[in-house]
């Protein structure tokens, strides 16, 4: 008699970069011979990938472990990610978790089942992170349109309200050849868009005679693939030639991420960060006069400590005198062993919460200002999904649209003309 396939499920907290590590795990663990359900769905392991940058973050993680013990009391659950390498101990004490897996560990989750199996009680395998030195590479294939392909991993920065340094270890690459054959594995499905995903991406080759501007470059000749998506780039990585660069592509997007964090140059130097509020007027203005269609995104922080009114006014006034198209907007979140944790003049939960709806209603408001010069205008659109009867896609300066259409067109390009314009999503009509 046959022995029944095992069953795994995974499910990712966090970034992009977690998703393509994901993702490669699981392909992994198909290849030998798990069946891959959803993480809602009975499995006989369950596999956690963790982000730590808020304290939500952590929350959300033991929520699903104890959700997915209920669902399957007999199962196995192993816990990777930032999480896992930051708090290794925290999450061993969580009823029901059998495997702790830290940074260097992870991608070897498989040689670790035999582990689960043969001891009891949970087994914590997490090595000092400055010991990790080694580069993964990963991607991600669950959206069939889109893949987020790592090229980058750790940071160097140690910007003073981030743990991402202490989770993930040393800014790392992979060589430009190494990459681009990671990149053709991509280009061999059906994605039609790579989105470049890592920690700090624009810091590529560091430690080598290789750059960010030369990945680029090479990338811009890969055979297969429409589309090519930067995910997020520091201000002061951001060069002119790569700007300019992109301008003149026919592969890249007129789409750039760009974190800010504040516009106040006080707390832009508590914080650590490597530029000042000059510098990325610059970059945002040498953005839009190369590219006057370009969509540029935008992370900022409300609340650091000693954030005072009149700093965040200055964070409030300076986007909004800015040509951005949106805003990812994070409370600050106190992380234990980050610089920023020692700092005084705490600001309230009460302005943090007030700061952060200001800054969503300004995101809203810059987005439908953005969308709005495009409407009667054609812009190509990859059609993604089905959703309300409608089939959804980005153009390729990132608006989302919806068309009504066959799911015959999912992962197809298509000109389409906007025409009404409902903040968050346009209607679009075919030519």
């Amino acid at each position: 008699m046959s022995t029944p396939t095992k069953r795994v499920a995974f499910h990712t907290l966090g970034c992009k970069l977690n998703y393509s590590e994901t993702a490669t795990l699981s392909r992994d663990f198909m290849r030998h011979g798990f069946e891959k359900v959803d993480y809602r769905e009975t499995a006989d392991i369950y596999v956690l990938n963790t982000c730590s940058v808020t304290e939500n973050a952590n929350k959300e993680a033991r929520k699903l472990i104890r959700q997915a013990k209920r669902r399957n009391p007999n199962s196995s659950i192993a816990v990777i990610g930032c999480y896992a390498q930051l708090k290794p101990n925290d999450i061993a004490a969580i009823d029901g978790v059998d495997i702790v897996l830290g940074a260097k560990e992870k991608f070897n989750l498989m040689n670790h089942l035999d582990v689960i199996d043969l001891n009891g009680g949970t087994k914590v395998i997490q090595s000092d992170i400055d010991h990790v030195h080694k580069f993964a590479p990963s991607y991600s294939l669950g959206e069939r349109t889109r893949s987020f392909l790592k090229i980058q991993d750790g940071c160097d920065y140690m910007c003073s309200f981030c743990t991402i340094p202490l989770a993930r270890g040393e800014s790392r690459s992979d060589s430009i050849s190494n990459t681009l054959q990671v990149a053709k594995e991509v280009a061999e499905t059906d994605a039609q868009e790579i989105v470049l995903t890592g920690v700090n991406i624009g810091d590529f080759g560091k430690g080598s005679q290789e750059t960010f501007f030369n990945l680029i470059q090479e990338m811009d000749q890969l055979d297969g693939i429409d589309r090519i998506r930067i995910s997020s780039i520091e201000p002061n990585l951001l060069t002119n030639e790569i700007i300019e660069f992109c301008a003149e592509s026919n592969k890249f997007m007129p789409h750039f991420h760009v974190p800010l964090q504040s516009g106040s140059d006080k707390i832009l130097s508590a914080m650590h960060r490597r530029y000042n509020r000059d510098l990325y007027e610059e970059r945002v203005t040498k953005i839009k006069s190369v590219t006057p269609d370009a969509c540029i995104g935008v992370d900022v922080i409300v609340g650091f400590p000693g954030e005072t009114d009149d700093d965040f006014l200055d964070t409030y006034h300076f986007l909004n005198e800015l040509d951005i198209s949106y805003l990812h907007v994070f409370t600050y979140s106190e992380r234990p062993n980050t610089d920023a944790v020692e700092m005084g003049e705490i600001v309230s939960r009460e302005k943090r919460a007030e700061r952060s709806k200001m800054l969503h209603i300004l995101s809203d408001k810059k987005r439908r200002f953005f969308h709005d010069q495009f409407i009667c205008k054609v812009r190509p659109i990859l059609f993604e999904t089905m959703k309300n009867g409608k089939i959804q896609g980005h153009t390729d300066n990132y608006i989302q649209v919806q068309v009504d259409g066959s799911s015959d067109l999912i992962n197809t390009i298509q000109s389409v003309k906007l025409i009404e314009n409902h903040g968050s999503i346009v209607d679009g009509t075919f030519l």
